[in-house]
């Protein structure tokens, strides 16, 4: 077992970092108060033992995810300091593999992920949409945004794209539900965990080497030829189901920025060409978790932002102050949605890079334009200090967007 907090050259102080309960899009002052002290520092999170280094300059953040010397696999049998009570990876979860098996596991459900497959599901996404807006315009205002669109229209699409059938929706979103909370507490957390492993398992076996539609068809297809083991391949399903979860709580927190700041809204409203790039600040821009992500452990000694880190060590990285830092991104802190180029690195950077890049960017494109064209005088329904924001969840986002029009 690697030993994640093996003593190191020059020791910076530790830094608590205790779990935040953030209202809004808010940026994490601690996460602030770390930028400013400089480009690495030492922390330590709720749960797990020991510390981390955590890099929050961009272009360390982008050197130490794409280099092979720090690796994901290790952190399976190490104990490191996280903000989770919960650790969610299930063995060769392709989150934790490092090249080649990460490569292997990716190239399986590739197909799926490419321009070509996730634009096959844009008509069907398109019309699923328009389902769910049709009922807001037929029941009218109030409604949720939430409840009636942001939860919904994503699920349907991930699981469209997973080949989770239309009955088992509801389940598979609870279990994702408690996975993701860092409050739920451990034993309902890896009861969930396991539920869905399980429901994989049983959908894999069903197909066997007849494959089918959506990710389940290929990754039982890849079983069946003997090119991903059984365990692998409910890993990864497993991943890129709750990685779904993301863009309900992400496209909240951009549907409140575009509503709550004066002008915003309007703009999309008469500049439509603008809508891409405005996604693509705004992903920049919202606080997409809460805290950090996922380590790495150092593999061997190496000295990076003259930082001396040693074999064993536990790293992260921190996307949020990467897309915060000033010497790529001019005027960081204020939203700029003609903001050109936009390098951000919301969807990872890496061999991780989000593999659900692109079907989040489609969905988030839909959901802003039908908004923006079928309810264009679309508007919060309360002050902004009655909304709340999920408790206890490591993806942040509204509870609830109460909206009339």
């Amino acid at each position: 077992m690697l030993e994640a907090t093996a003593p190191s050259d020059e020791l910076r102080p530790i830094r608590e970092w205790p779990a935040q309960h953030l209202s809004g899009t808010d940026f994490d002052p601690v996460l602030a108060d770390l930028m400013r002290e400089g480009p690495v520092t030492r922390i330590r999170l709720d749960n797990g033992s020991g510390w981390a280094w955590l890099f929050t300059r961009y272009e360390d953040v982008r050197l130490i995810t794409n280099d092979p010397r720090f690796s994901r696999k290790a952190v399976v049998a190490a104990d490191v300091t996280r903000l989770a009570p919960h650790f969610i990876p299930v063995p060769g979860a392709v989150g934790f593999e490092d090249p080649p098996d990460h490569t292997r596991l990716r190239r399986a459900v590739a197909p799926a992920f490419t321009t070509r497959g996730v634009d096959s599901l844009r008509e069907k996404a398109r019309g699923m949409l328009d389902e769910l807006v049709d009922g807001l315009l037929a029941d009218g205002p109030p409604a949720d945004l939430t409840e009636r669109l942001l939860a919904p229209f994503p699920l349907a699409v991930v699981c469209e794209l997973m080949g989770v059938p239309a009955e088992d929706r509801g389940r598979v979103h609870e279990w994702t539900a408690l996975i993701l909370s860092s409050t739920a507490g451990v034993e309902r957390s890896e009861e969930a965990k396991q539920r869905m492993c399980g429901y994989f398992e049983a959908a894999l076996r069903e197909r066997g080497s007849a494959g089918g539609e959506g990710v389940i068809g290929l990754l039982s297809q890849a079983v069946a030829a003997g090119e991903v083991a059984e365990a692998e391949a409910v890993g990864v399903a497993l991943l890129l189901q709750i990685g779904g979860e993301a863009v309900t709580n992400n496209t909240g927190n951009m549907l409140y920025l575009l509503l709550s700041r004066p002008g915003l809204w309007e703009r999309l409203r008469a500049e439509p060409a603008l809508r891409p790039t405005a996604i693509d600040e705004l992903l920049r821009y919202i606080p997409h978790r809460n805290s950090v992500g996922l380590s790495r452990i150092a593999m061997e000694d190496m000295t990076i932002a003259g930082q001396h880190i040693r074999a064993g060590e536990a790293v992260y990285v921190s996307y949020l102050a990467a897309n915060r830092d000033p010497e790529v991104f001019p005027d960081p802190d204020e939203l700029h949605l003609d903001r050109s180029p936009n390098p951000h690195v919301a969807f990872g950077y890496g061999p991780h890079f989000c593999p659900g890049n692109l079907l989040a960017r489609l969905e988030q494109e839909l959901m802003v334009g039908a908004l923006l064209e079928r309810m264009p005088d679309l508007r919060l329904a309360v002050a902004e200090d009655e909304l709340s924001w999920r408790p206890g969840a490591l993806i942040r986002g509204p509870e609830a967007l109460p909206v009339v029009w």
